[in-house]
């Protein structure tokens, strides 16, 4: 019998850059939301066994299963080896360039999955059971001109494709397929929320499939890491435009809402948003990779998502760049191994994270110092996010990790503060841009004063989360950053070794120590784990440095995907799923052993 929640792990990603879907090892489609990825889902078996609904296509009697996206795509393929036969499931979006779309009828929304029995005779059971809104509403299900299925449900319609006939019951479809070497069949799920769908054309799904390929393989080529670790980079990569919402460039945290920080814990939290704080991160992984055109797009976003509330800035905004998202819990859902509660938005949203304005800044220097133009409104947003800083940096705040347990003086957050004056200094001498600099300078130098003061601790020689508090993994960022001390300075290696010391298994670190106002525990923290390895590659210890990052790369899924945290005992993954600041990370930690090996190597060759 199948396991009710399978680990996260056994999830595969694919989507077209407005939503995305779940696949599971097994050939189970468990989540999807339409049209976009912060919709209620229509398959949401993940959340709940029971309610939520999903797509399976199984194999009877399987012996082996084999998956993998074809090379430099986000195509999935399945091998079943049953004992009869042998099968390949193929799920993918058809993703098109704008010339080809003219060309070709295609839904706004289209999943294809694609059967072909490569060898012997194999039976296939397939069941679609859609069920909108998070499993709570049965849609309506008629069938017409033999193998199309039309869903409706409020105002929303869904066309489904069979090449096979499939059974009705009610509102299910159900079937059992027979398929011998060389047989096919296909299956396609379209939808549109604007306008009548599109049906789906099954003498063009090969055409769909090779164009797929090769949108895929063109864009990965594109990446420009050329170091040992190309693989993994490339596949973060293309995750991250898999999670990336096309027609506004904003790139989500996760695709998915309450997957456990613990199984049956309460920390589940709905990342499909965008989170500004991921802006730094994103643009420089963007722009190191070269691919310019992707980071345009994210500051473009981040200007017009922060129109409405410049100069304050929300911590996270939608796709479309609303700040306005209310926290709800849905009681009646059972959660992914029972995890409760299901919550649907983010109170977060609410939070002042005084760390936000100067890793927005520090983004849009990133992104100058790579060659793009800043332009007149760009400074004006600036200026305001620096004037904020400095009306605002002496007020306790709910910190990086957004804690509920109450505002507290987060040396993180003051650090941030001041990286991001510094940063807009630079800039304006730069452009010739005239900006208060003098008032700019004052409030850094108070800034440095306060976290010299109040922000180290003696016995350790490092800096701690809070005034008289412990260490905390995002000090990890006084390494990753030149405005502030370098490197080399021994309050920084004094924080780094406090982290290793007090946070860390090996290659994996915690966040923090501290109560954060929840109960229970949470898994290692994937991101701090790859500013380890960052901080150690700029403190000159390269060995340690790539050994740990060997060590994460072996933890990846089978597919090379991160969710947000590990369990070290036993190495499970934990949160949601797939996580975009774990492949941030990853492909910044590459990017900086890369510039420390090159910087080494030249070192060495100037000392011959």
């Amino acid at each position: 019998m199948a396991c009710p929640y399978p680990p996260i792990t056994d999830y595969a990603l694919i989507g077209d850059g407005r939503t995305a879907a779940l696949v599971s090892r097994t050939g189970s489609l468990d989540w999807l939301c339409l049209p976009r990825f912060d919709t209620d889902p229509v398959f949401s078996r993940l959340l709940d066994a029971d309610l939520g609904g999903s797509w399976t296509i199984v194999p009877e009697d399987i012996v082996r299963i084999h998956r993998a996206y074809r090379p430099r795509t986000n195509v999935l393929d399945t091998t079943f080896t049953t004992t009869t036969g042998q099968l390949r499931l193929t799920d993918f979006f058809p993703a098109l360039h704008e010339h080809q779309k003219t060309r070709f009828p295609l839904a706004q929304t289209l999943l294809l999955r694609r059967l072909r029995c490569l060898s012997g005779r194999v039976a296939v059971a397939v069941t679609i059971r859609l069920r909108p809104r998070f499993g709570r509403q049965t849609p309506e299900l008629r069938s017409f001109a033999g193998h199309w299925y039309q869903y409706g449900w409020g105002h929303s319609q869904a066309i489904l494709f069979a090449s096979r006939p499939l059974e009705q019951r009610g509102a299910l479809l159900l079937g059992t397929l027979v398929l011998e070497a060389g047989q096919s069949a296909d299956f396609a799920l379209a939808y549109a929320d604007e306008a009548p769908v599109e049906l789906p054309v099954p003498q063009l799904f090969d055409t769909f499939e090779r164009l797929t390929v090769d949108y895929w393989t063109e864009w990965a080529l594109r990446c420009g890491y050329t170091g040992p670790y190309r693989e993994a980079v490339e596949r973060s990569a293309l995750v991250l435009k898999l999670l990336t919402y096309a027609p506004s460039g904003a790139i989500v945290a996760a695709p998915t809402t309450s997957l456990p920080e613990w199984p049956g814990g309460p920390r589940n939290w709905d990342y499909r948003y965008c989170w500004l704080r991921d802006a730094a991160f994103t643009v420089r992984s963007l722009l190191g990779l070269g691919y310019h055109e992707e980071a345009d797009a994210f500051v473009d976003w981040i200007l017009h998502a922060t129109r409405l509330t410049q100069p304050e800035l929300h911590v996270l905004y939608t796709v479309y760049g609303e700040p306005d998202i209310p926290e709800r819990l849905l009681v009646d859902l059972d959660g992914y191994r029972s995890s409760r509660p299901v919550r649907v938005g983010n109170a977060a949203a609410r939070q002042f994270q005084l760390d936000v304005y100067g890793e927005v800044i520090d983004a849009l220097a990133r992104y100058r110092l790579f060659g793009r133009p800043l332009d007149r409104e760009v400074y004006r947003f600036l200026r305001g996010l620096a004037e904020v800083i400095v009306r605002r940096w002496r007020e306790p705040d709910d910190g990086i990790w957004e804690v509920r347990s109450g505002r507290v003086h987060h040396v993180h957050s003051k650090v941030m503060a001041l990286v991001g004056l510094r940063h807009l200094e630079r800039l304006a001498i730069l452009d010739g841009v005239r900006l208060p600099l003098e008032r700019y300078r004052r409030a850094a130098e108070e800034i440095e004063r306060w976290l010299v003061t109040y922000g180290v601790d003696p016995a350790r020689n490092a800096f701690v989360a809070t005034p008289g508090g412990e260490p905390d993994a995002a000090l990890l960022w006084l390494a990753l950053q030149d405005v502030f001390l370098s490197p080399e300075h021994p309050w920084v290696i004094g924080t780094v070794e406090a982290i290793q010391r007090e946070l860390a298994h090996q290659e994996l670190v915690f966040r923090y120590h501290r109560d954060d106002g929840l109960a229970g525990p949470e898994g290692a923290f994937l991101i701090c784990s790859f500013w380890l390895v960052e901080a150690l590659a700029r403190l000159g210890r390269l060995d340690q440095a790539h050994e740990y990052f060997t060590r994460l790369l072996a933890r990846a899924s089978d597919l090379g995907l991160y969710a947000e945290e590990i369990d070290p005992r036993t190495g499970e993954h934990l949160g949601n799923f797939p996580q975009a600041f774990s492949h941030i990370g990853l492909i910044s930690a590459a990017l900086a052993l890369e510039e420390a090996s090159t910087s080494s190597t030249s070192l060495r060759l100037a000392a011959n």
